[in-house]
């Protein structure tokens, strides 16, 4: 569920306070969700029960155009925890892949070399572009190979990946290094993550994440990014309802005339959006 790489910096006291001219950097300010925001990822369930209750509505969705969607899953997550999604976006008439490579335990023992084949071989069979869906560190997979492979990626949408922000400002880093075997000390690295993809992105986040820092899956001011803000669990995201919506709606526009997902008529009660770094946009951390 995570990527966060950065040192450890020094003690609060010794960190210069952050003037009007100089905003803080988002990597030594950001914190990790307190456990009581932790506690409230026992609610994914019931976001399944949302999505199921909401099958009805989500079947009035526009119909996809068939094009092959490859959906990435969290730390510590398998295949299984994305078939809801698939099953939904299968059902929207696109064509879902799983990344059928287990559990994802970190990009270790040729996991993104097997990544890089997955999407160029999809890519291939299908004669056309392929939408990358990624889930908390899923995304970062989604956002890299789309980097990668910019002929291949039709677009990119993340959902609560920690991208920006402090490398330890998720609930989850000790996990991460612990299965993958990988320290998440790599300034190089952390750099790299934070650039957007070449193709219109999407941010799904929440603020009220337990794991992961909202503020790290912000993206930065840039044409094609943007950022959509709804209310869920990140253990539940996948299965979110409104997640959902937000996931069908952006698959649905053309690449080559992408537009910022729209917040007029009912949907400015259930969303919010920032198109910019909480930084440049005033935001509180």
């Amino acid at each position: 569920m995570i990527l966060p790489l950065r040192r450890r910096r020094a003690p609060a006291p010794d960190r210069p306070e952050p003037t009007p001219f100089a905003p803080p950097d988002l990597r030594e300010w950001v914190a990790a969700p307190g456990p009581m925001m932790l506690m409230l990822e026992a609610r994914a369930p019931w976001e399944w029960a949302a999505m199921v209750a909401a099958a009805p509505w989500l079947r009035r969705l526009p119909v996809g155009d068939g094009h092959p969607v490859l959906v990435f899953p969290g730390l510590g997550a398998s295949d299984m925890s994305t078939l809801p999604m698939r099953s939904f976006l299968r059902d929207r008439g696109y064509t879902p892949y799983p990344w059928k490579q287990g559990f994802n335990f970190g990009p270790r023992h040729g996991v993104l070399e097997r990544c890089r084949e997955h999407l160029a071989q999809i890519a291939s069979r299908h004669r056309e572009r392929v939408s990358l869906i990624g889930w908390s560190l899923g995304g970062i997979y989604a956002r890299e190979l789309a980097k990668e492979q910019p002929d291949h990626a039709r677009c990119v949408i993340t959902l609560g990946t920690p991208f920006a922000g402090h490398p330890r400002a998720t609930n989850a880093w000790r996990f991460y290094e612990l299965v993958s075997g990988q320290s998440v000390h790599d300034e190089a690295l952390i750099e790299q993550i934070r650039q957007p993809p070449p193709c219109p992105t999407t941010s799904i986040y929440s603020k009220t994440d337990g794991v992961v820092a909202w503020q790290c899956s912000i993206q930065r001011g840039h044409p094609l990014a943007e950022n959509v803000e709804v209310h869920a669990s990140h253990i539940g995201m996948g299965m979110n309802p409104l997640a959902l919506y937000a996931i069908a709606d952006r698959l649905a526009q053309d690449p080559a005339h992408w537009k910022r997902f729209d917040l007029r008529g009912a949907r400015r009660w259930f969303y919010k959006v920032t198109h910019h770094s909480p930084a440049q946009a005033g935001l509180s951390l």
